[in-house]
């Protein structure tokens, strides 16, 4: 039964993530990104990491895709002007994809992805690896009830990943400030609202008498 919803789940992840990228409109893309957070936060709890399936959700659908909802419907993006000229990128897209499908391809060929299981030191508590292990990646288990999620995420996340996670919150600030500069753009063809001169308007600006 776990690996039904395991295949259910990861199936519906790829076929959004997929839907994402083939998506004609941007609104399409990003409610399919939500649903594959959704399918990826399944699997997080089928692996015991209620953590990270709570924290995907609230985070990254809950504030970074309605971030994206919201920019994507205030800049009014012209769909039609971007795909004009696809043609023209279509040679340098194909070669990136071809870059890609041969990383995968070499990536797929080696023993990274070979799952074994883990291997503790009795004293430690510290991972065992051996020559032949030493580039394998673990095989992935649902954790213990004697492992916080929290605790454990936080002792690698500002410890080994601290440079990483700061590069991170930066990326995502300047990320942050351009869509709001975007928004902010001024156009000719829309009437804003002053709030200053509407509090300053008398009567005799807003009356006019009109002879018969």
């Amino acid at each position: 039964m776990e690996s039904l919803f395991f295949f259910i789940f990861s199936g519906l992840a790829i076929l959004s993530a997929g839907f994402v990228v083939l998506s004609k409109n941007a609104i399409h893309s990003v409610v399919a990104l939500i649903f594959c957070f959704f399918n990826a936060s399944a699997l997080f709890l089928m692996l015991g990491a209620e953590f990270l399936a709570i924290i995907l959700i609230l985070i990254y659908v809950g504030a970074v895709m309605v971030l994206f909802m919201f920019v994507l419907m205030m800049m009014e993006v012209n769909f039609e002007k971007l795909r004009e000229g696809f043609m023209q990128y279509l040679p340098l897209g194909l070669m990136i994809s071809l870059i890609l499908l041969m990383e995968f391809a070499a990536a797929a060929a080696s023993n990274i992805f070979v799952a074994v299981t883990h291997k503790t030191d009795p004293k430690t508590g510290e991972f065992i690896l051996d020559e032949v292990t030493k580039n394998i990646i673990p095989k992935a288990e649902p954790l213990t009830a004697q492992v916080n999620n929290a605790a454990e995420i936080g002792k690698v996340l500002y410890t080994q990943y601290m440079f990483a996670f700061e590069v991170a919150a930066l990326i995502l600030l300047v990320a942050l400030i351009g869509a709001v500069v975007l928004t902010l753009r001024t156009r000719k063809d829309v009437k804003y609202q002053s709030i200053p001169k509407q509090v300053r308007a008398s009567k005799a600006d807003r009356l006019r008498k009109a002879s018969l």
